[in-house]
């Protein structure tokens, strides 16, 4: 997924700043680098790469793949788990496009039968 920011801010304010190595947040997470190169894998995270190579993510990667986890740890395959985190992802922006252009008059509200 994409970077969100779209203000300048210092590193430690920043969501999309890759601070964490792989070891640190597979730790934060409770889980394995094996799990996180999975969901990198299945396109759900693509964390950045240091000047050695080596996969940072960001704390909005973090939430992603937290999300990721709570989903299989219930029993979702991790490619369905992925899929679903895409389509909550799309959905959501959707929805607020669509907020934002009805509250610019771009859109009228569909009518409904009583």
């Amino acid at each position: 997924m994409p970077p969100r920011s779209t203000r300048p801010v210092t590193p430690l304010e920043d969501d999309d700043y890759p601070a964490y190595t792989m070891g640190r947040a597979a730790e934060m997470l409770g889980t394995t680098p094996a799990f996180l190169r999975a969901l990198g894998e299945h396109r759900l995270i693509t964390p950045l790469r240091s000047e050695g190579g080596h996969r940072r993510y960001s704390r909005y990667q973090l939430r992603i793949a937290a999300r990721a986890r709570e989903l299989v740890d219930q029993g979702t395959p991790i490619e369905a788990a992925c899929r679903i985190i895409i389509l909550e992802d799309q959905l959501e922006e959707a929805q607020r496009i669509n907020e934002q252009l009805r509250t610019q008059g771009g859109v009228s509200q569909p009518k409904t039968s009583a």
